[in-house]
């Protein structure tokens, strides 16, 4: 259950946190996995654990918002691979700020990458699955529960995943006959290495009770494991999931419930 043997996935952002964890599991499923990210040397150290584990993968340096690395990746993989079958568009990045807070600077850079990124990417991976055969394949954008509700002082980061929700809906709706099929996961706060890191950088002298903040504001008292949100992508790139497209799944300790 939940097999991906001779998939071909590229999972962008999967240097480190949710991304990883994905890759990982896609490669112990049985896939093919390019590690797409920006840091070439996370990638690169990716790789090395999936293949210490007997898998299959392959490092790609990747910025999602240039539309020519963009092409290029994907026509790298074609060449080498023959299709695409499955793309995560995992890579993301933050701001913190309302409105008044967020310089056009700002704005650019988070929809930049949380919108364009996913623009492009899933472009070019489109176009490939209509071309190859057997036709189609799956995307599983990685959006968030900011992007359903109102969370403060994140103005931009909330537009930028309302966007990739609403463009998960349009590509699924769009190519359903290429069999082509397109959902997204809303995660909660989910406890990764960039959460960690803007603790440590914002708050080194009360880091603990930030992560007690954090947890507490969902329900089942705690933040989310990357792990927990992989299983999800896992299932939504498998056949057993041939019946769902333009659906939402929100991992989130019931956040957006209250």
């Amino acid at each position: 259950m939940f097999r991906l043997d001779h998939k071909v996935a590229l999972v962008t952002g999967s240097g480190s946190g949710i991304g990883r964890e994905i890759a990982l599991l896609y490669a112990r499923q049985g896939a093919s996995v390019y590690i797409a990210d920006i840091n070439e040397e996370a990638a690169q150290t990716v790789v090395q654990e999936i293949l210490e584990q007997e898998g299959q993968a392959f490092a790609l340096r990747l910025d999602v918002t240039n539309e020519e690395q963009v092409k290029a990746a994907f026509e790298r993989v074609a060449q080498e691979q023959g299709r695409i079958d499955i793309l995560v568009n995992n890579a993301g990045i933050s701001h913190v700020g309302s409105i008044l807070e967020t310089t056009a600077e700002d704005w650019n850079r988070v929809m930049s990458v949380n919108a364009m990124g996913v623009f492009l990417c899933s472009k070019y991976a489109i176009s490939q699955m209509m071309q190859q055969q057997p036709q189609g394949g799956v995307l599983v954008n990685i959006a968030s529960a900011a992007g359903m509700i109102g969370v403060e002082s994140r103005f931009p980061y909330s537009t930028s995943k309302g966007a990739v929700i609403s463009m998960t809906r349009s590509v699924a709706i769009d190519f359903v006959s290429q069999g082509i099929r397109a959902n997204a996961i809303c995660p909660g706060t989910v406890y990764t290495p960039f959460v960690e890191g803007y603790l440590n950088r914002h708050y080194p002298d009360n880091k603990e009770e930030m992560i007690q903040q954090l947890g507490a504001r969902q329900p089942l008292g705690r933040m989310g494991r990357p792990d927990e949100i992989a299983h999800a992508a896992l299932y939504l790139a498998s056949d057993e999931a041939a019946f769902v497209t333009g659906s939402t799944l929100v991992i989130d300790g019931g956040w957006t419930a209250k």
